[in-house]
């Protein structure tokens, strides 16, 4: 015993005798907070930081304020508590382009896949993330790889330029009450056509005292297109993609849904959205996505309005895939703290996150199994609703993207309008089209 303690008594000794003469021995202070307390995790780190104020805006998606809180700004408050978020509010037809000219530009966009990327790219305001992914060792692997796969497809350079917080499915909604009222069985639980559904729907288009109902919105010639993954532009033509086949099949449909007496509004209208199905409730079938409804009928549950509604699953082209669009965060390369608008977004993929995001209705972005079981158990409005028919498709990737996308897609509703209300042929309509979309590609070119 007494051999250890003076053993013990010299080894202090020699310790004090380097402290105090320093050398090359280098002395670590650990970090402390106000307190004095020694800080040891980051939870403990995060107290030291500044507080910081991020602004947040939404463009072109559905996201309510209930969404926001509980998917966006409670995940970061309890990760980062001195990160606040403010939602910048405007109007739905303000661009991008406005709100920058304002001088009210976000650090934070929340958007999805399609022409809404390339507008941002387009004016500057994208911040690639794969540097910081690297630094915050955020594993990008555990994303599907159909989402990874669709956002790098933006950039030449295969940039991860968006986070994504769900995939956003297409899916069936119809209006249990309408199909009561003219005696129509429900929907079928098994995956239908295109041309299925448009044959419930006729029988549901009926006047009824005096109120026009609509039995069926099949969405648009760009809705049916992303079924059939088809691009606006072939890239390797660099030419529209009109006279493909597939477009004929597109607006035959559309052609036969037109020709649905009662389908065409008062105002000429060829297109319907929720406001007919929840609002009015004389939309009896609306294919649409997943976030643009269920959020929107949860609000509506929370006002004491009841609607006696289920989902079926979505419509096909006869290969039982369905299209899906990708909600995203980007974070803007103009703002004061970037570093945090990082942790923010990336925040969205940890396991905490994508939990919450299934069981408020949204399909998340990464790879588990296991969550698509807790789809929807934090919504009241889909408590008793068929869960298991959103999942019955095989999810696909978007279609190649173009920066065209936006003005290409104008271009098919002009071809829309001609056979609608012109009477023109679907040959013919797609013709015109395919004309109007090389002169816009070519200008386009030029430009480069």
């Amino acid at each position: 015993m007494k051999r250890v303690t003076l053993l013990s008594v010299a080894l202090i000794l020699v310790i004090m005798v380097i402290a105090a003469c320093g050398g090359n021995t280098k002395v670590t202070q650990q970090p402390v907070n106000k307190k004095g307390e020694d800080i040891n995790n980051d939870s403990q780190l995060e107290d030291t930081k500044e507080p910081v104020t991020l602004t947040f805006w939404n463009y072109g998606n559905t996201i309510t304020d209930t969404e926001f809180d509980k998917l966006i700004v409670q995940p970061t408050k309890e990760k980062y508590p001195h990160i606040t978020l403010e939602r910048i509010r405007t109007d739905d037809d303000v661009t991008p382009e406005q709100l920058l000219a304002a001088g009210n530009l976000p650090d934070i966009i929340y958007t999805s896949t399609g022409s809404s990327y390339y507008r941002f790219l387009d004016i500057g305001i994208v911040q690639p993330l794969d540097e910081l992914i690297k630094k915050h060792n955020v594993d990008i692997s555990k994303v599907k790889p159909a989402i990874l796969e669709s956002i790098q497809s933006y950039t030449e350079d295969q940039s991860i330029i968006a986070v994504p917080l769900s995939f956003n499915l297409f899916i069936t909604y119809y209006n249990k009450e309408i199909f009561d009222k003219f005696n129509v069985p429900y929907p079928s639980d098994e995956p239908q056509t295109w041309q299925q559904w448009l044959e419930i729907g006729r029988q549901l288009t009926r006047v009824d005292n005096g109120v026009q109902y609509l039995g069926i919105d099949v969405g648009g010639a760009g809705n049916l297109a992303r079924s059939l993954k088809l691009a606006n532009v072939d890239p390797a033509t660099d030419q529209s993609t009109l006279a493909d086949e597939q477009w004929e099949q597109v607006f035959e449909l559309l052609k036969q849904q037109y020709e649905i007496p009662g389908f065409i509004g008062e105002n000429q209208e060829l297109v319907y959205d929720r406001t007919q199905f929840m609002q009015e409730r004389r939309l009896a079938i609306r294919h649409a996505f997943l976030a643009n409804m269920i959020g929107p009928l949860e609000e509506l549950h929370k006002e004491g309005i009841e609607l006696d509604w289920d989902i079926a699953p979505a419509a096909h082209f006869g290969d039982e895939k369905v299209p899906g669009s990708i909600h995203s965060l980007i974070v803007s390369n103009q703002g004061e703290h970037i570093e945090d608008a990082f942790l923010v977004v990336s925040n969205v993929l940890s396991d905490e996150t994508q939990r919450l995001v299934a069981r408020n209705g949204r399909v998340p972005s990464i790879i588990n199994p296991e969550l698509e079981k807790e789809f929807g158990a934090d919504i009241e409005v889909l408590k008793g609703k068929k869960i298991e028919n959103v999942f019955k498709l095989t999810p696909i990737a978007n279609s190649a993207p173009h920066p065209l996308d936006g003005k290409l897609g104008a271009v098919l509703d002009t071809i829309s309008q001609e056979i609608a209300l012109n009477g023109k042929d679907v040959v013919s309509a797609l013709r015109a089209g395919k004309e109007e979309s090389d002169r816009l590609i070519k200008a386009w070119e030029a430009t480069r």
